[in-house]
């Protein structure tokens, strides 16, 4: 069996009169290839005689006829037998212009077994020839050339092959990872204080639960999350806890407190601090303006389809009061959709389902629009809101994150809220996402399955859109007599300043209707070891002239007492309830302000000193799981050595009724992350 012949195209079609410069080198280029390749020996020119068949076999010329693979009819050609064919060009007939003239040729396969059928296909494939005599006068070949006749010249190289040797397949291309580009705040966990140094702790609240789902599509694609992607307090207040509901709606938000063992270390507790808002019946009428990212960044099947679900399932719950109004945004910005009615669902439906994705991501642009069409559909006694949908790859226009922000904050005064839903991954800014939903008055959410959507557009849409209380902050002053250490869980870049706790002027988190926050510290009674090394020397002493103060007790209102001292160089000091060390904990404080109200409500209430017979409650066992299990996907350096297999057993034995189904989904992620770290 010989090599297939070495083919040389014309790269132009060979009609009509050349110029014969061009004629000259083609033919010059062909001789060298023919002196460099000899021709391949024929046999019938040479009078080899082929080779014998076995007795009694008569050999079959021409194309074999089906079914005997060129034996006679029902035999087969015996393993180590010589099986000779006429290839089907043998009959040296003429071929149509732009062919071939072709010359009989035998192609013979040696010792070939019949398993081999891969190797005996290409032994029978046709193989382009041409007449040698052809080539070896230039003249004749040059006729040819200008009658358009010979398309393509083949040369039989000199090497042989056996057809069963094939050459050894490429090695496949290492798979390309996608470069990941996700971008998230970096946070440092908070660590353990000691009461006698820092008695008081401030945070805003947080209602956010875009960094449980965030961390679900992890989990869901095989992977553990990145460490800065888990916030602690977005997995706790994903989930209901049944907290009492308040009573009304000028008094929109009700505390809830509880002590227990903390269950990854014997020494310490759990201090939930819990706070339920008020669920009207019915929500007011919207002014809504559905922000959407079409750039083509959004071109993916858990992006901008995902998104227009999402945005479907939304539109089914709006009423005739309600207006919608659609912005698009890529390269630049469009109004798809003008202020439309609620109930007029078609037009709205059909806006969506004409979306496409395209073009880089002018999201600055987008905003502004947005925010126009807004102004123009206000409502003055509903909901104003605008609700971006992206992934938050904004790589045009105002990328400067200050004067977007900026931006908002100007409408955020004028009564526009922003609430953010992210989608999809790879090039995903969580950071802006939470950062501008903050800003914005509002609250940020992850979409990664349509059951998602279902949850924070359907279940909780009357959350996600109005607000019963803003800038609602949250202070603790624990008792160094009852409490020598705390720490809070998670909330790192949600802290605040003392000072912030009372100034009205200090932006803080808004909570929605029905919406619920759950806070947990870790604190360390008196008697028990401590987790930090006491002072060589003992406390600082205290400053000369400031040591003598006698006490003034007065009554600062709400139900809280303070004390206030003057020192010997006139400084005043104060410090609440000084008194009660014996009964009381920790003195919890609570500022809001009521929707479209400058000045905050105060609420404060005692958190009693533990009896000593403390058993945890259901939710409080349950918020203690995803409390741990967030801690542990943030590398668990506060659990002592408390493993996955510790929170399913503690979240499985507190899972209690779960109509929804989400508990029983918290508890597969834990599994589920189990089988990835073992991996």
């Amino acid at each position: 069996m010989k090599k297939s012949p070495l083919i040389l195209p014309f790269p132009f079609p060979l009609q009509g009169s050349l110029n014969p410069a061009i004629v000259l080198m083609l033919v010059l280029a062909l001789i060298t290839q023919l002196m460099a390749c000899k021709p391949a020996p024929d046999s019938t020119a040479t009078g080899a005689n082929p080779p014998a068949t076995q007795a009694g076999q008569p050999t079959t010329a021409g194309p074999p006829a089906a079914g005997n693979q060129g034996t006679t009819a029902g035999q087969a050609t015996p393993v180590g037998q010589p099986n000779t064919r006429e290839h089907p060009a043998a009959a040296g007939q003429t071929t149509t212009a732009g062919q071939t003239h072709t010359a009989a040729v035998k192609v013979a396969t040696d010792e070939v077994a019949p398993a081999d059928s891969r190797a005996k296909q290409q032994s029978e494939a046709p193989i382009p020839s041409h007449d040698h005599s052809s080539l070896a006068d230039p003249s004749s070949l040059v006729k040819q050339i200008a009658s358009g006749v010979v398309a393509t010249t083949a040369i039989a190289p000199r090497a042989e092959l056996h057809p069963s040797v094939l050459p050894p397949p490429p090695l496949p291309l290492p798979p390309l990872t996608p470069e990941d580009r996700e971008r998230y705040a970096k946070l440092t966990e908070n660590g353990v204080l000691l009461t006698r140094e820092q008695s008081v702790s401030t945070f805003s609240i947080d209602v956010d639960t875009g960094g449980y789902a965030n961390v679900r599509r992890f989990l869901n694609q095989g992977r553990l999350p990145p460490k800065d992607a888990v916030r602690t307090e977005e997995l706790i207040n994903y989930f209901d806890y049944a907290y009492p509901q308040p009573r009304d709606r000028a008094q929109p938000l009700a505390l809830t407190t509880e002590l227990a063992p903390t269950p990854w270390n014997p020494h310490t507790h759990l201090l939930l601090v819990g706070l339920q808002g008020y669920a009207p019946a019915r929500r007011p009428a919207a002014n809504l303006v559905f922000l959407i990212d079409v750039s083509g960044s959004m071109d993916q099947p858990n992006k901008l389809p995902l998104l227009i679900s999402a945005f479907k399932l939304l539109a089914g719950q709006l009423e005739a009061p309600d207006r919608v109004s659609l912005v698009t945004y890529a390269g630049n910005a469009g109004v798809v959709l003008e202020p439309t009615p609620g109930d007029q669902r078609a037009k709205i439906l059909g806006a969506l389902e004409h979306l496409r994705a395209g073009g880089s991501t002018h999201g600055s642009a987008g905003i502004q629009t947005a925010y126009r069409l807004a102004e123009q559909a206000r409502l003055p006694e509903g909901i104003n809101r605008v609700i971006l949908a992206t992934d938050g790859d904004f790589n045009v226009g105002t990328v400067n994150h200050e004067a977007l922000i900026q931006l908002i904050e100007q409408q955020r005064a004028k009564g526009i809220s922003l609430t953010t839903l992210g989608f999809g991954g790879g090039n995903y800014n969580d950071q802006l996402m939470e950062q501008l939903a903050d800003k914005g008055n509002g609250n940020y959410a992850y979409i990664d399955t349509l059951q998602e959507a279902r949850k924070v557009l359907v279940d909780e849409l009357a959350s996600t859109l109005e607000t019963i209380a803003g800038d609602v902050k949250v202070q603790i002053e624990f008792n160094p007599a009852q409490v020598t250490e705390y720490r809070l869980i998670g909330y790192e870049n949600r802290l605040l300043a003392r000072e912030d706790f009372n100034n009205d002027r200090v932006d803080a988190g808004e909570v929605g209707a029905g919406h619920r926050v759950t806070a947990l510290y870790e604190i360390t009674l008196a008697g028990q070891p401590s987790r930090i090394e006491p002072l060589r020397y003992g406390t600082a002493p205290a400053v000369r002239g400031e040591a003598a103060a006698k006490p003034e007790a007065t009554d600062a209102g709400g139900g809280e007492t303070r004390t206030h001292a003057t020192t010997a160089n006139g400084t005043t000091t104060s410090n609440a309830n000084a008194l009660p060390t014996a009964t009381e904990l920790a003195f919890l404080r609570l500022r809001y302000k009521l929707p479209g109200q400058t000045e905050s409500t105060l609420v404060s209430q005692a958190i009693a000193t533990p009896s000593g017979q403390e058993s945890a409650s259901e939710r409080l066992r349950f918020a203690a799981a995803v409390a741990a299990f967030g801690q542990y996907l943030r590398g668990g350096t506060s659990l002592n050595g408390y493993t996955l297999a510790d929170i399913v057993t503690l979240a499985s034995g507190a899972k209690g009724e779960d109509a929804s189904g989400y508990r029983a989904e918290f508890i597969g992620l834990i599994k589920l992350a189990q089988a990835l770290q073992g991996a």
